[in-house]
């Protein structure tokens, strides 16, 4: 087989190579044929390995002596061609054994993979058929097992055997790329070779056998821009200088064609689609080299002049570009900035312009790439220059003012009509337009000011109060006549200046006083003034004492000099019993002119002091005049507290005549009541809490027991009925004792008239065979002798004289 397969790779392409191969098979036939031992006939499977040669002797388990027989397979593979187009079964081989004599005993039997269904065999004969045409790209072998047996007895007369039927290839699939379409990018302007992706196909072909699946890869359209590695698939840049702005895009279809690329191999083709990725090859250029614009000169700082473009041909970060402003005749006035996202230069106002002061500009502006490539700087210069031409446009502008604000002063005397000051205001344009001037009413409410309409004076039109507003704040408007619509404002800050008009008062309310052991010349008290007005100097008082009560006057007034004065006394003693209370008019007069002066009382108390001057009491109108009562306040209070004691006394009077009120005052007002008597008494010592006649026989008489919750008014004499009694009836009892109680309840006129819980501990009138308590022994009370307890002690004794004692004591 060896030789067969070498001899077929000699072979030309498909059809002398399918002669070629049919006569190695008829000539492998014919070897087997004629080459086995005689009689075999076609032998399919070589012996297996493992046993003994044959007449070699061994031992089972059982000492018993084997011999292996001969057998008669010898090759372990057969070989069938894949696709088969004919009619008829395709024959795989034959299977014969040396234990076959053609009597139709033997019966071969295959199985392993596809047995039955893809490969049948011939019982009798051992021949093999394919029924299916066969794919070796799906499977490319199979592995079978073969045997013979006795056709009646089912017994083994060949033990089984492995063998392979390989499915021969033929070159019945193309090539076939992983991908279709390829996406690829490559720099512009690449060197040639430059590598650019690479393809790859795979043939589904046996790569062992033949050249079913050898691919040769070549290039079908996109020359002579790229080529192909015929052998590895890699494309590559073919042409030099490949520039993006001319073509951008290319389309490569490359072809893979298998049999190593000769005449009857199959071929699969794919489309790669190149694009050119973009570099920095070109520079920034101007579409124009004088750009002019038009500018109102009323446009604000900060606002958009003009905008310009350079023209870049290249894309993305390729064709960032910075602008800027590299001569201009007005410095500062303009700057240009680039927007990032239009790639423009914006040229920006950063002065205010006046059409009357300079009415063109000249810029010179430069634009350069951001980033550049240093492999293109032989290509030039990646910057351009322009000219910008900026032409200042007269706008009809408000009145413009000589100056930013006006300050005025006014002294607070001067009179209506006076003028302050004036404004001044002119028309900036060339047609030098008259102004009007007037006063915003708005920040002169009260209308204290007015302006000249022509000549912008400001006078006063009502009196001034230094010490009421000493600034004042207006505006004035200046207003072109020819266009009242353009106005300006300017504000006006007037100063009211102090003229001596207010006289000096006391700094405050003095409270002063003199004891009556007071000294001559004693100093009482220190006083103080006030001015509203300020004198730039400062002030200057001076005080004395008023001349129609120097004459008589019981206090004195000495000047400190110092804008303070004290009061000193004139005599020895003063006597509250005789003047409690002394006004001494002080005059204070200030240094300026024209002089203000004013005469102000100073009330002094007399009051008793102590030796070192502290003062104790002093008199009751001085007292209630310090306190701030009067006298309606102390009748007020007095009257209030007459009224509150009447209250109390008659509050008092009605407690003592007010009734016992009844416990329901409505007849709606129904409600459960528990009485609880909770009385434990007071031990063996007190007699009187307790009543002793609830431990005597409940045939006892019982005597009314009076309520505790209230005291009543009128008492009724007990009621005593007759003690029923006992009948069979164990209940009997009971029901009349609950009766008894319940018709004594309903007849107190002392029970509440709601319903109330009342407990009867009735426990009967004994049982047949009577009490066994000691108390009962006898048949009378008076049978017992209770005079043995006065033995045991006090406390027995007093049980004693309880009990031992007669009917009477006991009753009372």
């Amino acid at each position: 087989m060896k030789q067969n397969e070498s001899c077929n790779k000699l072979l030309p392409p498909l059809p002398v190579l399918t002669l070629w191969f049919v006569f190695c098979v008829l000539m492998v036939l014919w070897a087997m044929t004629h080459l086995g031992s005689p009689g075999l006939g076609l032998r399919a499977l070589r012996r297996t390995t493992g046993g003994r040669r044959a007449g070699r002797m061994g031992q089972d388990a059982n000492g018993v002596p084997l011999r292996r027989s001969k057998r008669g397979w010898m090759w372990n593979q057969f070989f069938l061609l894949e696709e088969y187009t004919g009619t008829d079964m395709q024959y795989v081989g034959k299977l014969h054994s040396d234990s076959d004599r053609g009597d139709g005993s033997v019966k071969y039997v295959l199985t392993g993979e596809g047995a039955g269904s893809l490969f049948k065999i011939d019982e009798k004969s051992g021949d093999i058929h394919a029924t299916k045409r066969l794919d070796r790209e799906e499977k490319a072998y199979y592995i079978l097992h073969a045997k013979a047996v006795n056709r009646f007895t089912n017994e083994a007369l060949e033990g089984e055997s492995e063998f392979i039927i390989k499915i021969h290839d033929i070159n019945d699939n193309e090539p076939r790329f992983t991908k279709d379409p390829y996406m690829a990018r490559v720099p512009e302007m690449s060197d040639i070779g430059t590598s650019v992706i690479q393809v790859t196909a795979t043939d589904a072909d046996d790569a062992t056998y033949g050249n079913s699946a050898k691919v040769v890869y070549s290039i079908l359209e996109g020359q002579p821009y790229f080529s192909v590695d015929p052998e590895t698939g890699l494309i590559k840049t073919a042409l030099p200088g490949m520039d993006r702005e001319v073509k951008e895009n290319y389309q490569v279809v490359i072809q893979a064609k298998d049999m190593a690329g000769q005449m009857g191999g199959l071929s699969g083709t794919t489309t790669v689609s190149i694009t050119l990725s973009d570099v920095n090859d070109n520079p920034p250029r101007f579409t124009k080299t004088l750009y002019e614009f038009r500018v109102p000169e009323s446009n604000e700082v900060g606002s958009s002049v003009g905008v310009i473009r350079a023209m870049d041909a290249d894309i993305g970060q390729n064709a960032e570009m910075d602008y800027r402003i590299i001569g201009s005749d007005g410095p500062g006035m303009f700057d240009i900035t680039t927007n990032r996202s239009t790639q423009d230069g914006i040229i920006v106002l950063r002065k205010p312009l006046d059409f009357e002061r300079k009415r063109q500009y000249s810029l010179r502006v430069q634009v350069e790439n951001s980033h550049i490539n240093p492999r293109f700087y032989s290509m030039g210069p990646f910057r351009d220059e322009a000219t910008i031409k900026i032409v200042v446009e007269d706008v009809d502008e408000p009145p413009e003012f000589e100056r930013a604000s006006y300050v005025m002063e006014v002294k607070e005397d001067a009179a209506k009509n006076t003028v302050i000051g004036s404004v001044s205001a002119s028309d900036p344009d060339d047609k030098n337009s008259l102004v009007r001037y007037s006063i915003d009413r708005r920040t002169d409410m009260d209308r204290v000011f007015n302006i000249h309409a022509g000549n912008g004076s400001v006078f006063i039109l009502r009196e001034l109060d230094r010490e009421e507003n000493a600034w004042h704040n207006i505006s004035v408007i200046a207003t072109e006549f020819n266009n009242p619509r353009q106005i300006s404002r300017v504000p006006v800050y007037i100063r009211v200046l102090d003229v001596n008009d207010n006289a000096p008062t006391f700094a405050t309310n003095y409270e002063t006083f003199v004891c009556e052991n007071a000294k001559a010349n004693q100093r009482i008290q220190t006083i103080s003034a006030t001015d509203p007005d300020e004198p730039l100097a400062g002030h200057r008082f001076f005080f004395g004492l008023a001349q129609d009560a120097a004459g008589k006057a019981n206090f004195s007034v000495r000047d400190n000099k110092d804008n303070t004065a004290g009061i000193l006394t004139r005599r020895n003693s003063y006597s509250s019993l005789q003047k409690s209370v002394y006004h001494v008019p002080v005059v204070i007069s200030d240094g300026e002119f024209p002089m203000q002066s004013s005469t102000n009382t100073l009330t002094i108390r007399v009051c008793t002091c102590d030796r070192e001057g502290n003062m104790k009491l002093c008199n009751a109108e001085a007292l209630t005049a310090r306190a701030g009562l009067s006298t309606g306040a102390l009748v007020a209070i007095l009257l209030c507290v007459i009224i509150l004691l009447m209250i109390v006394v008659l509050f008092a009077a009605l407690r003592r005549q007010r009734k016992k009120e009844p416990l329901i005052i409505s007849k709606e007002d129904v409600r459960d009541n528990v009485v609880s008597y909770n009385d434990e008494g007071g031990g063996e010592e007190d007699t009187q809490a307790f009543d002793i006649g609830t431990l005597r026989n409940p045939e006892a008489i019982e005597e009314s027991k009076q309520r505790r919750d209230i005291v009543p008014e009128t008492f009724y004499p007990p009621v005593r009925r007759p003690v029923l009694p006992p009948t069979r009836d164990n209940n009997g009892d009971v029901r009349d004792f609950i009766n008894q109680r319940l018709q004594d309840n309903d007849s107190d006129p002392t029970a509440p008239p709601y319903d109330s819980l009342a407990t009867y501990a009735y426990e009967g009138n004994g049982s047949v065979a009577e009490s066994l308590s000691s108390l009962e022994s006898v048949t009378t009370e008076g049978d017992q002798d209770y005079n043995y307890l006065s033995e045991w002690g006090p406390r027995f004794k007093k049980l004693a004289d309880m009990y031992g004692g007669d009917d009477s004591d006991r009753d009372s």
